[in-house]
């Protein structure tokens, strides 16, 4: 009778493990940025003035941020809080409807469209065999983090389950995977490129190449990520100042210091 009960009690407590597990997982972000600090991050996401109005839900946030429980959950409180501010920083300027008079401040915009305005190419590289191109589909900007290419398009599809190539036009179609697929970019090391995720959390060990580059570790070394063959070693660029201005209103709504080195223009691209 003893050992049955025993056993009982094991099963129990290995039930009651995976359920909080996965209530952890679940309410990691929903703690960090509840409804109402999300509302006040995007003002006039909502605006009829935004053509995503409506799209970037609060409860599609934090259902794609599951796909990445590692997300806002590594390191101390500031380090967590900081990662967020960064990711919706660098999504709101990817997705931004604002000017420097705007209601609000030219920061209160993010999130306001879902799809790149009038692109200048299909953005298909042809010379990719690995993730070839699929004929009359196009692989501009989508989504929070603005996907671009079939060479992101393929694996963000193949990671999150769906088929970038023959269908790139579910990353404006569905909030939670269009959210996700800006989570993929974030946290998934491109080589040479480090992770976003690695470097707000720390972990990025700078190579030998990348000293030589100045590329630090900090806040722009995450735009250089995303964009650095346009934006990085450019003094003054107004896109990497947008970038900025962003981290820097969402940091003092959550609490915490930007940490060093802001902006890329002393650092040289990834190849």
């Amino acid at each position: 009778m003893a050992q049955h009960s025993a056993l009982l009690f094991r099963v129990f407590l290995s039930i009651f493990s995976i359920l909080s597990s996965n209530q952890t997982e679940a309410t990691t972000i929903a703690r960090l940025v509840p409804r109402s600090l999300y509302n006040s991050i995007f003002i006039h996401k909502d605006n009829t003035a935004c053509p995503a109005n409506g799209f970037y839900t609060y409860e599609s946030f934090v259902e794609a941020t599951r796909r990445f429980p590692r997300f806002g959950s590594v390191g101390s409180p500031e380090t967590r809080r900081r990662e967020v501010a960064a990711f919706l920083a660098q999504i709101s300027h990817e997705t931004t409807g604002g000017w420097p008079t705007a209601p609000d401040g030219p920061y209160a915009w993010g999130l306001c469209f879902k799809e790149e305005v009038n692109p200048q190419s299909i953005y298909c590289d042809s010379s990719n065999m690995d993730w070839p191109c699929v004929s009359n589909k196009t692989y501009q900007g989508r989504g929070p983090i603005q996907l671009s290419w079939n060479y992101n398009y393929g694996p963000a599809g193949r990671a999150l389950g769906f088929d970038g190539l023959k269908n790139p036009e579910i990353v404006a179609n569905n909030s939670v995977i269009a959210f996700q697929t800006a989570l993929w970019f974030w946290m998934t090391e491109q080589s040479p490129k480090p992770s976003c995720h690695d470097v707000m959390i720390g972990k990025y060990r700078p190579s030998v190449a990348d000293l030589a580059a100045n590329r630090t570790g900090g806040f722009g070394l995450t735009t250089n990520i995303i964009n650095g063959g346009l934006e990085c070693g450019i003094a003054g660029d107004g896109r990497v100042n947008d970038r900025i201005g962003y981290f820097q209103r969402y940091a003092g709504l959550f609490n915490v210091g930007t940490g060093p080195n802001l902006d890329c223009e002393k650092q040289r691209p990834f190849a």
